[in-house]
């Protein structure tokens, strides 16, 4: 596996998977009950975005750069970024606030240096009763990841396919949580995995919630992949997808996630935050969201 998200982190699908992550945490919060976390492509934890890798790319400045003021963050001086003066709506505002807890937390002086991944953000968003297990290939990315979260009782590392993972570990014994799939997209068959991998799960933890992520760089990929999730009967289905400028076959302009078993709060929060989402971060002309369910409860 060559994929390294260093390269991309803090750039426009982050901030739509982390957000609805963050929302979905809050929500498990909400009930005394402990809460498992279980990611299976976990990547390094936490990104520094003055590093080389995000530095070449510059993904962050057209996007976590543009919500930092809005979050209770300010900008690196002389930081080479595209700001934006696009205001949250309360609602939106409401519905970023678990997220911009988990960024402040790892930017504890107010400054935009540091970008959590979504071990991070739920690290932060855990209670002392919840536990996450982090599932990582990579082995340099899998080190640095047991390096963040060493003598952390609460965090498990895994050095594991996430594939495998995700029959290993479910379901959990707290029988409550979150299970994130966010795979690199290196290989043919990726969607294929996704659907497979989620009814696999789904069989043995039907009450668990799911977040799948998928990039948009077709409309054929995505489409075929919607019919089969559709097929696969698996109730309560929602989709949420983004993108920063008009569909183009071949580029990546958009991303979307699925989430099983969702929070009853969650389809108003999309509501208020897509748009929002949008029009923060376009990058040109044709800059959408979409929220649908693919399907709802039976």
């Amino acid at each position: 596996m060559n994929y390294r998200h260093a390269y991309h982190a803090g750039n426009f699908a982050d901030i739509l998977k982390h957000a609805v992550l963050a929302l979905i945490l809050r929500h498990l919060n909400l009930k005394p009950g402990p809460w498992r976390f279980i990611d299976t492509h976990s990547g390094i934890g936490l990104y520094d975005l003055a590093a080389d890798a995000p530095s070449r790319t510059g993904e962050w400045r057209l996007a976590i750069a543009r919500l930092a003021s809005h979050l209770g963050l300010s900008l690196p001086e002389q930081a080479l970024v595209a700001t934006s003066d696009i205001r949250p709506s309360d609602e939106a505002l409401g519905a970023l606030e678990p997220y911009a807890q988990a960024l402040r937390a790892a930017n504890p002086d107010g400054v935009l240096r540091f970008y959590p991944g979504s071990p991070r953000i739920a690290r932060a968003l855990a209670r002392s009763q919840d536990r996450l297990t982090l599932t990582e290939l990579h082995n340099e990315d899998a080190k640095r990841l047991t390096g963040e979260f060493g003598g952390d009782y609460q965090v498990k590392v895994r050095a594991l396919d996430g594939w495998l993972a995700l029959g290993a570990f479910v379901p959990p014994k707290e029988r409550r949580g979150l299970v994130l799939v966010d795979p690199p997209f290196e290989e043919p068959g990726e969607f294929d995995r996704l659907v497979s991998g989620l009814i696999k799960a789904h069989r043995r933890w039907p009450t668990g919630t799911y977040m799948l992520w998928h990039p948009i760089k077709d409309r054929a990929g995505p489409r075929a992949y919607e019919r089969m999730l559709i097929e696969a009967q698996i109730p309560k289905m929602l989709l949420a997808e983004l993108f920063v400028r008009e569909r183009t076959e071949g580029a990546f302009n958009g991303c979307g996630i699925v989430v099983v078993n969702p929070p009853f709060t969650l389809q108003a929060d999309l509501e208020a935050l897509l748009p929002y989402l949008a029009s923060c971060l376009k990058q040109g002309p044709g800059a959408e969201h979409r929220l649908c369910w693919l399907r709802e409860e039976t």
